[in-house]
Order: C-alpha cells, then structure tokens, then sequence
C-alpha cells in the first residue's frame, strides 16, 4: 500500500478539525484564490462583531424576536457549513456549500 509522496497533489481524504469545518467550506466555495483568503478573514471577524452588535441596556433576546432569527439562522447556517466542509468536494456540496457561505454573509 505504498505510494510515493506527492508534494503538488493533496489527499482528498484530508481535513481540518471539527471547529475549523465551516471556515474551510467558505474557503472551498469561492474559486478565487484570494477572494476565497478574504471571505475567510471576514468569516472570523463576523464570528467577533455578533456580541459587539448588541448594544442594547437589556442584554437578553427575549424581548428582541428579530435578534433571536438572527442569531439561530447564523447558528443553523454555520452547522451546515460544518457538515459540508466535512463532505467531498463533489457536485451536490459544492453548490450547498456556495450558498450556506452567501447566507453566512448576507
């Protein structure tokens, strides 16, 4: 079962840990090169602006129902983006993963 390395070609088999699947599918979903390097940035830097955004004296959502969609549409988008980022590069995750990384950032 040996193989001689390789160093152009990956494995298709390799992955990043669980926590970083979802910046790796946005990262896989853009074809540009770079764009896909600054989708990447502003991916983490949403992940920090979300607790700066609520600027509110009452800190629960409870009274805040538009906040609440927020937020659980960004928790269910980032767990499909973990999901796909754990998946092969193959035609049905492509296209899923292009547009749970639009959702993210819209």
């Amino acid at each position: 079962n040996f193989t001689p390395a390789n160093p152009l070609v990956t494995p298709p088999h390799i992955k990043p840990e669980w926590y970083f699947l979802f910046a790796y599918a946005i990262l896989r979903s853009i074809p540009n090169k770079l764009g896909g390097v600054l989708a990447l940035v502003f991916s983490i830097l949403v992940l920090m602006l979300v607790p700066i955004l609520h600027t509110s004296k009452m800190r629960t959502m409870t009274f805040r129902p538009l906040s609440q969609l927020l937020f659980w549409s960004l928790v269910a988008d980032m767990a499909i983006l973990t999901w796909i980022g754990g998946m092969p590069v193959e035609d049905p995750y492509i296209i899923i993963g292009q547009i749970a990384s639009t959702i993210y950032f819209a």
